[in-house]
C-alpha cells in the first residue's frame, strides 16, 4: 500500500492544462503493440539470408519502451481523457511510432538509407501513406525493407490509434476522443458497434477484408496469365499499397511496369479506399445502398474525379501523347492517384504539359473523402467550404434571409463550419511556409530547386501524396534535397497526416494552461 494518497485527475492537472501521465501511459500502450509487425520483416529477412537482428531489436525496443512507460504510468493510470490530451497522443504517436519505423534501415547499413535524416523521412513516408520516397533505386533494397515499407504503409493508412483502440481494452470513453483526433477530415465518429472498441474493431476488419480482396483478384490476374509481372508478392505489395493511398511499388516504373488490367483494377481499389469507410462499412456490411447514393460527399467526390479524368483526357488528347483506351486509362488512373493522395503512376505526367501538371497541382489540394485513408484537404471541407460561400452570397443579397448549411440533409453545425475554415487556412499557410522553406535552403545550398518544383514538393508531402514534379516527379525521388529540406518535408508529412489543427493547438499557451 502506497503511504502517499492517489492524486485525483483534478489535482494532477491543477499545476498543468495537460494530464501527462495519461499521455504517457497511452503512448506507451501504442508502442507495446506496435512492436510486433517487426516479426514480420524479420521473417522475410530469415528466408531471404538476410540479417535478422535489425528488425528484432527494434521490435523488442518498441515494445519495451511501452512496456516502460506503462510501468512508469500504472499507478496513475486513467480510463477516460480529455480533447487536450487526444491531441498531444495523436501528435506524439505519428512522431515517435516512425522514428523507431527507421531503425532497422540504419541498423542493417541499407546504403540508400544510411543517413539518418533519409530513414526518418522513408519511415515517416511509409506510416503516413505518403508514398514520396529518398531510394532513387527500388529494385535494390533488401527484400525485407521492401517489405517494411510495404507493410508500414498499409499500417499506417487506416491509422495506428485505431488499431491500438481496437486491441487497447482499457480505452473506454477516451477511446472516443482518440479516434474523432485520428480519423481523417470532418468525420463524425458514430457507432458501427456497441462500444467505441467495437466500430474500430470493425473498421480495420473493413480494411484487411477489403485488402484480402484486391490481393487475390490481382494474384488471380497474374496466376491466368493476363499480366506475367504480377505475382503474389507484386499483388499483396501494391493491393496494400492502394487501399492505404499510399504510392510506395517495389517497382521503379510504379504502375506502369504492369499490364492495362492491373491498371484499371488498382484505380478501381483507389476509388474505393478514397471513400469514407463509416459510409463503405454501411453499404458493404448493412447494405444501405440508397443511403450511400445520397450522400452529398460521395457526389463531390465522384464528381471531382470525373472532371479532372476529363481535363487530363482532354490534355493527352489534344496534345497527341495518347489516344483511345490508353489516353483513357492514364487520365483516369493519374486523376485517381493523385487526387486520392496515393502517388501510384502509369506515366511521367511531368511531360504532359501545362494544363495537366496545373490539374494534377490543383487535385494535390482536393484529397479524398473525410474518413478515407488519404490525405489533404478532403472532399467534405470543400463540401463546406461551397455551401457556405452559398450561404454567404444568399445573406448578401437578403440581409434577414436565414439560410443553414446542409449536407446529406442534415444542418451543419456553426462550430464544424469554423473548424473547417480554421484548417484550410492553417493548411493554406503551412504549405506556404513549407514552399517557402525548400527556396530558400535551396538557395543556401546553391541548389536548382525552381519555386513551382517548390510548391510541388511542399503540395504532395503535407497533402500526404508522394511524388511531386521535377526530379521528385513520379519517377524521381527526393534524394537530392539536402538534410534540411528533407527534414522539412518530414515535418510536413507529419503535419498533414495529424491534420495541423493539433499540433497547432500544442503551440498555443492556453492549451498549457490548466
Amino acid at each position: 500500500m502506497s503511504l502517499w494518497p492517489r492524486p485525483s485527475r483534478r489535482s494532477r492537472r491543477s499545476s498543468l492544462g495537460v494530464d501527462l501521465n495519461a499521455v504517457l501511459d497511452l503512448l506507451g500502450g501504442v508502442l507495446r503493440w506496435v512492436g510486433l509487425p517487426f516479426i514480420a520483416p524479420a521473417l522475410v529477412a530469415a528466408f531471404a539470408g538476410e540479417a535478422i537482428w535489425p528488425w528484432l531489436l527494434t521490435g523488442a525496443a518498441t515494445s519495451g519502451t511501452g512496456l516502460l512507460l506503462d510501468r512508469l504510468t500504472a499507478e496513475r493510470r486513467v480510463e477516460r481523457i480529455g480533447t487536450r490530451e487526444g491531441f498531444l497522443v495523436v501528435a506524439l504517436v505519428w512522431l515517435v511510432v516512425p522514428a523507431f519505423a527507421a531503425l532497422p534501415f540504419v541498423l542493417g547499413g541499407e546504403p540508400q538509407l544510411s543517413k539518418p535524416v533519409d530513414a526518418y523521412f522513408e519511415a515517416m513516408s511509409g506510416y503516413t501513406a505518403t508514398g514520396g520516397t529518398v531510394v532513387p533505386h527500388v529494385e535494390q533494397l533488401g527484400e525485407a525493407t521492401q517489405f517494411w515499407r510495404q507493410l508500414s504503409h498499409w499500417l499506417g493508412g487506416m491509422g495506428i490509434i485505431v488499431l491500438a483502440i481496437a486491441v487497447l481494452p482499457r480505452l473506454r470513453v477516451g477511446g472516443r476522443q482518440l479516434l474523432q483526433s485520428e480519423l481523417a477530415g470532418p468525420t463524425e465518429t458514430e457507432k458501427l458497434g456497441a462500444t467505441i472498441r467495437d466500430t474500430a474493431r470493425r473498421l480495420w476488419s473493413l480494411y484487411v477484408g477489403l485488402t484480402l480482396v484486391a490481393t487475390l483478384v490481382l494474384s488471380l490476374v497474374g496466376w491466368l496469365g493476363l499480366d506475367p509481372e504480377m505475382n503474389p508478392w507484386q499483388a499483396f505489395a501494391h493491393a496494400s499499397s492502394a487501399m492505404a493511398l499510399g504510392g510506395f511499388s517495389p517497382q521503379g516504373e510504379s504502375v506502369a511496369a504492369f499490364a492495362p488490367i492491373t491498371q484499371w483494377l488498382l484505380c478501381l481499389v483507389m476509388i474505393v479506399a478514397g471513400f469514407n469507410f463509416l459510409r463503405l462499412f454501411r453499404v458493404l456490411i448493412q447494405q444501405r445502398v440508397a443511403e450511400f447514393a445520397r450522400d452529398d460527399e460521395v457526389r463531390l467526390y465522384v464528381g471531382f474525379l470525373l472532371v479532372a479524368t476529363a481535363l487530363l483526357l482532354t490534355e493527352l488528347l489534344t496534345s497527341d501523347i495518347a489516344s483511345g483506351e490508353t489516353a483513357v486509362r492514364l487520365a483516369a488512373f493519374q486523376a485517381t492517384s493523385i487526387m486520392t493522395t496515393t502517388g501510384f503512376a502509369t506515366a511521367d505526367y511531368t511531360t504532359w504539359g501545362p494544363l495537366a501538371t496545373v490539374t494534377l497541382l490543383l487535385l494535390m489540394f482536393i484529397g479524398a473523402s473525410a474518413g478515407s485513408t488519404g490525405g489533404s484537404i478532403k472532399v467534405k471541407r470543400h463540401l463546406l467550404l461551397f455551401r457556405m460561400v452559398r450561404r454567404d452570397l444568399a445573406q448578401a443579397a437578403h440581409r434577414d434571409v436565414v439560410v443553414p448549411v446542409r449536407a446529406s440533409g442534415w444542418v451543419v453545425d456553426e462550430r464544424a463550419l469554423r473548424s473547417a475554415v480554421l484548417f484550410v487556412l492553417l493548411y493554406m499557410f503551412t504549405f506556404a511556409l513549407g514552399a517557402l522553406g525548400l527556396v530558400i535552403d535551396s538557395e543556401r545550398v546553391g541548389g536548382d530547386l525552381t519555386p513551382f518544383e517548390a510548391i510541388g514538393a511542399s503540395a504532395a508531402c503535407i497533402g500526404n501524396v508522394g511524388p511531386a514534379f521535377g526530379f521528385a516527379g513520379p519517377y524521381g525521388s527526393y534524394a537530392d534535397f539536402s538534410n534540411l529540406s528533407t527534414a522539412v518535408l518530414t515535418a510536413l508529412m507529419w503535419l498533414g497526416r495529424v491534420e495541423i489543427v493539433p499540433v497547432a493547438v500544442l503551440l498555443t499557451r492556453s492549451f498549457w494552461r490548466p
